[in-house]
């Protein structure tokens, strides 16, 4: 059902998708035991997730059952969930105390410079996992298949995304702000913070292109 191959480690990223390869929910998927496996995602997918593994339970012997958890992140942890969000060594554990925890900022910061999409941010049903740069750590091309596999391998293999989530340096942006190269919209932001902003960019646009945020001067990341 899910777009990663779940078998390969203990935790993997992966996506539930539409036949369409729309995404219904990203998902944290831990092995916690050879036939138990626990699904993480944001609070307000839980239950259509739920619901939808439900739904597709046709003959599959299993139960699928809805728990709600805490979490914090700890960076530089090494007992927890590993966590690729932000871009240096950190884990997610579960229904433990929030003392110590890192500053939302701080991680804010670290999830827009590591180009990790949330939900509701750069992440919908609109949006196609390569232009959130999800087929590179959440989608498997050697398993079998799943829903959404076709329109997902013929982008990989045959085409490429209009559009890419990019990082940009740029001072109070706000998530809606327009990005523009001269006169022509090229991109929207979708998450800033302090100095640095997370945008859907067109592909045809140049590194070093010379872009502007709300009239202030923006500078995109190199991909590389």
């Amino acid at each position: 059902m899910v777009s990663n191959d779940v078998l390969t480690g203990e935790s993997c990223e992966a996506l539930l998708l539409t036949p369409k390869a729309r995404v219904i929910a990203p998902l944290i998927v831990w092995r916690r035991g050879d036939d138990d496996f626990l699904l993480l995602t944001e609070p307000e997918l839980g239950e259509g997730v739920h619901a939808y593994l439900l739904r597709m339970r046709i003959a599959s012997r299993c139960e699928i059952e809805l728990e709600k958890h805490t979490s914090i992140i700890v960076l530089g942890g090494s007992d927890g969930i590993p966590s690729r969000d932000y871009g240096v060594p950190a884990v997610e554990q579960l229904d433990v105390d929030v003392a110590g925890s890192s500053p939302d900022d701080e991680l804010e910061r670290l999830r827009i410079l590591a180009r990790t999409p949330r939900w509701g941010r750069e992440l919908d049903d609109s949006v196609l996992p390569a232009e959130a740069g999800l087929d590179e750590r959440a989608i498997s091309f050697d398993k079998g298949c799943y829903p959404g596999q076709e329109p997902i391998a013929r982008l990989h293999y045959r085409g490429h995304a209009n559009r890419s989530l990019r990082v940009l340096d740029v001072e109070g942006a706000a998530p809606g702000d327009e990005v523009r190269e001269g006169e022509k919209v090229v991109g929207r932001v979708t998450s800033a913070v302090g100095d640095v902003a997370l945008a859907y960019v067109r592909r045809e646009v140049a590194d070093d292109a010379e872009l502007s945020v709300g009239g202030r001067k923006a500078r995109l990341h190199s991909l590389t």
